[in-house]
């Protein structure tokens, strides 16, 4: 039998081994932040790579992992700010963050691996342990499916009908806005007002702001 060779094209090969985060990127953030965060990009970067081609919830299972290994802070001690949506940047370099923070890693770490963005919501909850609002990553196999919950506060993800202490309140991405159900998206609602915070999380992830 005659085997038979395959050519990559350099440029494809080249995309598949483009880290997560640039070398020139990584010289900035340490330039800011220190050989600390610079290691800690470096780890992401494995990280990343490790997680490609595995499967969707293994994936859901590493990214989640790693980045409820950052300590957490509230806005108002982090940035004083009483409500900061900090990009993925500032959330590992400064290796402190809130809940939004989390969650912005998180969606944006599993886009990049290749999971649709129409699986994946922020959603707003409310936690009866603490009586207090609170967001987490919510992936949905199928639209009409219950979803899975990725959280900082409790590490394991598990469906959402398991999390008896999360009072759902509204999913959203980029595109859409919906009324939270324990399965589905939930009832459409209209986004105009919503979220300014996220346009202008999406204007600074395009600048690179750390």
């Amino acid at each position: 039998m005659i085997s038979r060779v395959v050519f990559v094209p350099l440029c494809v090969t080249l995309l598949l081994a483009e880290p997560y985060v640039s070398e020139l990127l990584t010289d900035r953030i340490e330039a800011k932040y220190g050989s600390f965060a610079k290691n800690r990009f470096a780890l992401l970067n494995k990280i990343m790579d490790d997680a490609r081609g595995q499967d969707e919830l293994r994936q859901l299972e590493i990214i989640n992992d790693f980045y409820n290994g950052v300590p957490y802070l509230s806005d108002e001690k982090n940035y004083k700010s009483k409500d900061y949506w900090a990009t993925p940047l500032e959330f590992l370099g400064r290796d402190r963050g809130d809940c939004e923070d989390y969650v912005i890693a998180k969606y944006f770490a599993l886009k990049f691996l290749g999971i649709d963005t129409n699986k994946l919501y922020f959603t707003y909850v409310r936690s009866r342990k603490f009586n207090a609002p609170h967001m987490v990553l919510t992936y949905f196999a199928t639209p009409d499916s219950i979803p899975l919950v990725l959280d900082n506060f409790n590490y394991r993800i598990f469906p959402a009908n398991e999390r008896k202490d999360l009072l759902p309140v509204y999913n959203f991405n980029g595109d859409n806005l919906y009324i939270a159900q324990q399965a589905g998206y939930g009832e459409k609602v209209d986004r105009k007002q919503s979220f300014k915070q996220w346009d202008v999380l999406l204007h600074n992830i395009q600048r690179q702001k750390l």
